[in-house]
């Protein structure tokens, strides 16, 4: 792992470097929490957190694109200027070196689908979907105010 920390350090130096003509002062490293971003510009430290999984999943280009993206950050925000995604500052810089705006979702983390139960109502027999369990007791229904029951999950 230190080696690798070591190396993803050198190429976030290196491309801070040809693209942005800045140098970059402070630490790149893998965080294996990462788990729905391809990595995170810390505003307070000044580091960058990249998602290993990316490069696992996807290569090299998506990690340099992620790097890009964070260095823009990184960069507008020691400068003073519009850091946030919504700024013109930030989306004019992410144009001008080609960093994407957004990651490619990971194929490993797809939506695992969720349960959903099905309850009906006793007296018109009116049927809801609700994605959490509820206390029947404490629900009548919507159209007659009849009892609900709870029938089952549905897949």
């Amino acid at each position: 792992m230190m080696r690798e920390d070591h190396s993803i350090q050198e190429l976030v130096e290196s491309i801070s470097r040809d693209l942005f003509d800045k140098p970059f002062r402070h630490k790149a490293y893998y965080n294996p929490r990462l788990r729905t971003t391809g990595g995170r510009y810390m505003l307070l430290s000044h580091n960058i957190e990249l998602n290993k999984k990316y490069f696992d999943e996807h290569g090299m280009e998506e990690l340099i694109g992620i790097i890009k993206h964070e260095l823009c950050h990184y960069h507008l925000h020691l400068a003073g200027k519009g850091y946030k995604h919504r700024d013109h500052d930030f989306r004019q810089l992410i144009q001008m070196v080609g960093a994407p705006r957004f990651c490619t979702p990971l194929p490993s983390e797809k939506k695992k689908k969720r349960k959903r139960h099905l309850y009906q109502c006793i007296n018109c027999e009116q049927q809801y979907i609700r994605k959490m369990k509820m206390n029947v007791s404490r629900y009548a229904c919507g159209r007659c105010k009849g009892r609900l029951q709870y029938i089952g999950e549905l897949q």
